[in-house]
């Protein structure tokens, strides 16, 4: 089972949501200008102390990073690559299930995909090219993504086989794509909110996925 440590952008969060916030009048009814004190939580075992104002004014919310942009123009290829996979199905499936997975799974992937075209957008970075080749050296580096010949074997495959080879390629697929993220948090990145959110977001619909994708391909 894929693991990862705990990232440093959930630190950050529980950090920012231990602000306690106060108001304080004087006797004489004038309201207090004092900010409310942010509060960092001891270790285990260990006491709570209230942060000085210089370490507030040191916190800063996290921007993104260059792997992060990276890691978002290569998910979106990838995304777009298991659509096409999922394009082969219904002309080609036996079982009645794998359609209905696919599809759910579809709906997830393109949604998924407007949101890191939107991230990139917002963020004045650059979308992967329109016609990108599933089969560059480029994407190689991506893991779980298919060559051109194994895209060409699921094509011609049909009925039985051809469920069979996509279950066992797509579980593939997509701990790839939970690989990608677990790179991202391992190496630093992800400490924006919005990219770490994203992250987790594909990471637990990949992983879903997987073990319906698992299920199925142990009834064939």
């Amino acid at each position: 089972m894929l693991t990862r440590p705990r990232n440093l952008a959930a630190q950050a969060l529980a950090l920012a949501a231990l602000t306690v916030l106060s108001a304080c009048t004087s006797d004489g009814g004038d309201e207090s200008e004092d900010r409310a004190p942010v509060v960092q939580l001891g270790g285990p075992g260990g006491t709570n102390r209230e942060l000085t104002e210089d370490e507030v004014d040191a916190i800063e919310e996290p921007t993104h990073t260059k792997a992060d942009v990276a890691f978002v123009q290569n998910m979106i290829p990838h995304h777009e690559q298991a659509l096409t996979m999922i394009d082969l199905v219904d002309a080609r499936a036996d079982s009645a299930d794998l359609p209905k997975l696919t599809k759910r799974m579809a709906i997830s992937q393109l949604d998924e995909i407007t949101q890191l075209e939107t991230w990139l957008t917002q963020r004045g970075e650059d979308l992967p090219g329109a016609h990108h080749e599933h089969g560059s050296g480029h994407d190689m580096l991506m893991p779980g993504m298919l060559t051109e010949a194994e895209l060409a074997q699921l094509r011609g495959a049909r009925g039985a086989r051809f469920d069979r080879l996509f279950l066992q390629y797509m579980i593939r697929h997509h701990e790839g794509a939970v690989i990608m993220v677990q790179d991202l948090l391992n190496g630093g990145g992800g400490q924006e909110p919005a990219i770490f959110q994203l992250a987790q977001h594909i990471e637990s619909d990949q992983t879903i996925e997987i073990s319906r994708m698992k299920h199925l391909l142990v009834e064939k």
